[in-house]
């Protein structure tokens, strides 16, 4: 048995979940998610629970599938009722980053600067050098913070660019240039 599969979903107040033959869909204060449900796994909403089934659980693929599912049920039931944020921080001199409506626009020391448009459902805002992008979905938020850090991913040298706040860098040495004529 899967043992993350079986626990249940214990649901919030507020939070409603419809079950039909290929997809769930989960409604909370913040709004509503819809996940496809692959064709093995079943869910049963109990109450004020929900819990998660494969068809045989036995088999490895099914297990896999049980564990999954449920944490993307909980995932989507924690993201309509507190949602889901990440913060990047940008570092080096000259680079900044700014809202102008629905894209981001990043002077990261390019000869342009970059305009990166948002996806529905995904809300950003900008202080200093601190980017929170938050949402909903955590994939959406996860995914969307990934792309703003490859516009410019931290390098070793001197830790310029674009990295999470709390994410450590391993710096290298430079060069060590000799002395000359030195015998």
């Amino acid at each position: 048995m899967s043992r993350i599969g079986k626990q249940p979903i214990i649901l919030p107040t507020g939070v409603s979940v419809n079950v039909d033959a290929s997809t769930c869909a989960v409604k909370g204060p913040k709004g509503e998610l819809l996940l496809p449900l692959h064709e093995r796994v079943r869910v049963a909403v109990e109450g004020n629970t929900v819990r998660v089934r494969v068809e045989n659980e036995n088999e490895k693929r099914d297990r896999a599938l049980w564990g999954l599912f449920r944490m993307l049920i909980a995932n989507t039931v924690e993201g309509v009722t507190k949602g889901f944020s990440k913060q990047l921080e940008i570092q080096g001199i000259g680079y900044r980053a700014s809202l102008e409506g629905k894209q981001l626009v990043f002077n990261l020391g390019f000869s342009h600067p970059v305009k990166l448009p948002l996806p529905a459902g995904i809300d950003v805002t900008v202080e200093k050098n601190i980017i929170t992008v938050s949402g909903i979905d955590k994939q959406l938020v996860g995914e969307t913070a990934a792309h703003i850090r490859r516009l410019r991913p931290p390098e070793p040298y001197k830790g310029k660019g674009i990295r999470y706040v709390g994410e450590s860098v391993r710096r290298k040495a430079g060069k060590v240039v000799k002395a000359v004529g030195a015998a």
